[in-house]
C-alpha cells in the first residue's frame, strides 16, 4: 500500500492538536488542585479553548487565504507550539486560560485548510475517506497521545504534559515542510462573498447539526474522569485505560464514518447519532461495573467520531463556493459544541445533580442533532419534488 505523505503530515498535525485539546480532561483534578480552583472552574479552560477555536477559525482561515497552503499550515503549527509552551509556564489560572485561548487560534484553520489539501490529493470518490484519514490523527491521539499526556499530568505534573505537546508541534512543522509542495500564492479571498455563503439556511443547519453532535459527545467526555470515579469508582490507572478504549472507539468510528459517508452522508449521520443517543442513555447503568464501562465507552466513542467525516463533507458540499472557510467554521462549530457540552455538564453538576444526569443531558443534545438531520432531509427533497411536478 502506497503511503500518501501529504495526508500523513496532516494526520501528524491532527494528532498533536487532538492531544492538546483532549488531554486536559484527564488531568482536570490535578490542574484544579495545583491552581487552587474547583473542577467546574478548571472545566472552563476546556470551554475557553473551544470558544477560541470557534472565533479563530473564520478569522485565521480568511487571513491565511492567499498564503501558499504549506506556509499557512506551518505558521498555524508555530502558534500551536508557542501556546503549549506558554501553558507549561503559566503562573496562574488566568495565565493558563490565556495560553489555551492562544493555542486554540490555530485549530480551526489547520483543519479547514487541511481538509482542502486532503481532498485535493485523492480521487473524487475517496474524498470523505481522505478527510477521515486526516482526522485519524485526532483519533489516534486519543489512543496514544491523550492517555500518555494524562498519565504524565497525573503522575509528573500537568506542566510537563504541555511542554511535551509543544515538541509535537515542532515535529508537525518539519513533517509539513517535507511532505507538502511549496505551493503558489493564492488570490485574496472575497471575504463578503465567502461569509455570505455561510448565512444560507442549508449551511446554517449543517453547522448546527455539528454543534449538537459535538455538544452531546463533550457533555460526557469533558467530565469522563470524575464520572468514572463516581459511577464506576475507577482508580486513576483505570481511568487512563478507559481513555485508551475511547480512543480506540474514536479510531474505529472515524474509519467507518469515512467509508460509509463515501456511500451516503445522511444515512451515516442518522445511524450513528441513534447509536450515540442510546449509549448516552445506557452509560450510567453499564458504567456500574468496570467491564460495562469499557464496552459502553468503546461503542460510545465509535458512534461519537463516526459522525465527524460526514458532518465535514456535508458542510463542504452545501457551501461548495467557500469549502475552506466552511470547513474551518465547521471545526469551529464542533468546538462550540465542545463548549456547549462542557457548559451543560458543568451546569448539571453545579445544580448538585448526579454524574448520571450528565450523560442523559448528552443524549438530549444528540436527539436535537437527529431532528436537525431530518429537517435537512426534508429541505433537500422539496426542490426535487417541485422540479418533478
Amino acid at each position: 500500500m502506497k503511503i500518501n505523505f501529504p495526508l500523513l503530515a496532516l494526520a501528524i498535525g491532527a494528532f498533536a492538536i487532538g492531544t492538546t485539546e483532549f488531554s486536559p480532561m484527564g488531568f482536570l483534578p490535578q490542574i484544579a488542585e495545583n491552581l487552587n480552583i474547583s473542577i467546574p472552574t478548571a472545566g472552563m479552560l476546556i470551554t475557553a479553548y473551544a470558544l477560541g477555536v470557534m472565533i479563530g477559525a473564520p478569522i485565521m482561515t480568511l487571513w491565511f487565504g492567499h498564503f501558499p497552503r504549506r506556509k499557512a499550515l506551518i505558521i498555524l503549527m508555530a502558534i500551536f507550539t508557542l501556546g503549549n509552551l506558554f501553558a507549561a509556564i503559566a503562573p496562574n489560572y488566568w495565565g493558563l486560560m490565556g495560553a489555551r485561548i492562544f493555542t486554540s487560534l490555530n485549530h480551526g484553520a489547520f483543519f479547514g485548510i487541511g481538509s482542502i489539501v486532503a481532498i485535493s490529493v485523492v480521487p473524487k470518490d475517496k474524498q470523505a475517506s481522505a478527510v477521515a484519514m486526516m482526522f485519524m490523527g485526532l483519533t489516534i491521539a486519543n489512543i496514544g497521545g491523550v492517555p500518555l499526556a494524562t498519565w504524565i499530568g497525573q503522575n509528573i505534573g500537568w506542566r510537563m504534559s504541555f511542554a511535551l505537546i509543544a515538541i509535537l508541534g515542532v515535529i508537525t512543522m518539519l513533517s509539513l515542510w517535507k511532505a507538502l509542495p511549496e505551493g503558489e500564492l493564492g488570490q485574496r479571498p472575497d471575504v463578503n462573498a465567502e461569509l455570505k455563503v455561510l448565512t444560507r439556511l442549508p449551511v446554517v443547519l449543517a453547522l448546527l447539526t455539528t454543534v449538537m453532535s459535538a455538544g452531546a459527545m463533550f457533555t460526557l467526555y469533558t467530565y469522563i474522569a470524575p464520572s468514572l470515579h463516581h459511577i464506576t469508582h475507577a482508580t486513576p490507572t483505570v481511568i487512563t485505560f478507559m481513555l485508551v478504549l475511547i480512543g480506540i472507539g474514536f479510531s474505529i468510528g472515524n474509519h467507518l464514518g469515512g467509508k460509509f459517508a463515501d456511500l451516503s452522508v445522511t444515512k451515516t449521520l442518522i445511524g450513528f447519532l441513534v447509536v450515540l443517543m442510546v449509549m448516552m442513555l445506557l452509560f450510567p447503568i453499564l458504567a456500574k461495573t468496570t467491564i460495562g464501562a469499557g464496552i459502553a465507552l468503546i461503542i460510545w466513542g465509535t458512534a461519537a467520531f463516526a459522525v465527524v467525516p460526514p458532518l465535514q463533507m456535508r458542510v463542504m458540499s452545501v457551501a461548495h463556493e467557500a469549502p475552506g472557510l466552511a470547513s474551518s467554521v465547521n471545526i469551529g462549530a464542533f468546538n462550540l459544541g465542545n463548549a456547549l457540552g462542557a457548559a451543560a455538564g458543568g451546569a448539571v453538576l453545579s445544580m448538585k445533580m448526579s454524574y448520571a444526569t450528565v450523560s442523559i443531558t448528552g443524549a438530549v443534545l444528540t436527539a436535537l442533532g437527529l431532528i436537525l438531520v431530518f429537517i435537512q432531509m426534508k429541505m433537500s427533497k422539496e426542490p426535487i419534488q417541485q422540479l418533478s411536478q
